[in-house]
């Protein structure tokens, strides 16, 4: 008797490709261009754990149902953005690499907005799979609330360089059929693995659960901290605009981001000076008084301080 093969599509690309009037061929879809253009792939690789690599624009949103959701599942989310080069795209500070990490008692796609121009990388994972590779007795509370998956949480952590090349793997290299499924989920699976070793570094004692209120707020106040580089965030007017203590503003944008509002702030800014000296060439001067600094020495020893260089040697490379 033959046995049926569990499908390694996900369900909603298959959804997409009829809303599209397309087709899924090999796990891909290319965007009809009435519609847009890029892809979209998608691999179910078991039970556990799935990927999706959405790299697209659209002329106009779509609504389309997953019909992979299923609220007895306790998947773990793993969304990363900013990963995928885009060709045509400008230079900018704020798009740095990063990745959200949701539980699944966090609607990630109404908090986090998807639009009609996406380059994401999507990997679900079952959180009683990753359960069982760790002994949680001897992890970090934040990775222990996180792989039990008992409350609304979401972390966000930057990309660090190390992990670029697993996403360029994933992305473009060219791997034969019978070894793609298991090609692709040792990749998820390290990049997983990796950034819980992040993530197991973080000093929180008490994990505080949210609510899609909590996490707009906080994500609108780090828009508008990082939309003024050159102002130093002050903790009692973000307050008064998220209508939330000092307290509990700090204690949340920590728990998210790992970091505090002005570090967080900070390394941003020298970010943005280290594109505007290497990229648009400003002088070191320039670069400083725009970023809000009066005192050109101070502003030095900020930089070498995130960046590893003194500006100028920096820009001169």
């Amino acid at each position: 008797m033959e046995t049926k093969k569990p499908p390694t599509v996900p369900g909603v690309l298959t959804r997409l490709a009829a809303v599209l009037g397309a087709e899924v061929k090999n796990r891909r879809l290319i965007i009809p261009e009435q519609y847009g253009s890029g892809y979209c792939a998608g691999f179910v690789f078991n039970e556990h754990i799935r990927l999706m690599i959405m790299n697209y624009k659209l002329k106009e949103d779509l609504e389309v149902e997953n019909p992979d959701v299923n609220g007895a599942e306790r998947r773990i989310l793993f969304k990363f953005q900013n990963v995928i080069p885009k060709p045509d795209a400008a230079p900018n500070g704020r798009q740095i690499p990063s990745v959200f990490i949701a539980t699944s008692r966090i609607n990630a796609h109404a908090v986090i907005p998807v639009h009609s121009n996406t380059s994401v990388i999507n990997i679900e994972v079952d959180a009683g799979y990753l359960q069982g590779l760790f002994d949680l007795s001897e992890k970090s509370p934040v990775l222990q609330s996180l792989l039990e998956n008992a409350q609304p949480l979401l972390f966000e952590e930057m990309v660090f360089p190390s992990l670029l090349p697993i996403v360029e793997e994933m992305v473009n290299e060219s791997v034969a059929e019978p070894f793609e499924l298991f090609f692709l989920r040792v990749k998820a699976e390290e990049l997983i693995c990796r950034l819980l070793m992040e993530l197991e570094k973080r000093d929180g004692k008490q994990l505080y659960a949210l609510n899609s209120q909590d996490i707009q707020v906080i994500y609108k106040l780090k828009e508008q901290v990082l939309d003024h580089l050159e102002t130093p965030p002050v903790i009692s007017d973000l307050a008064a605009r998220a209508h939330m203590s000092p307290t509990k503003l700090k204690r949340l944008f920590r728990q998210i981001f790992g970091t505090s509002i002005f570090s967080y702030y900070q390394t941003f800014r020298m970010k943005e000076a280290a594109r505007l000296l290497q990229s648009e060439k400003r002088s070191v001067s320039e670069v400083g008084y725009q970023l809000g600094f009066t005192n050109l020495s101070h502003f030095s020893r900020i930089f070498e301080k995130h960046i590893g260089l003194k500006p100028k040697k920096f820009s001169s490379r």
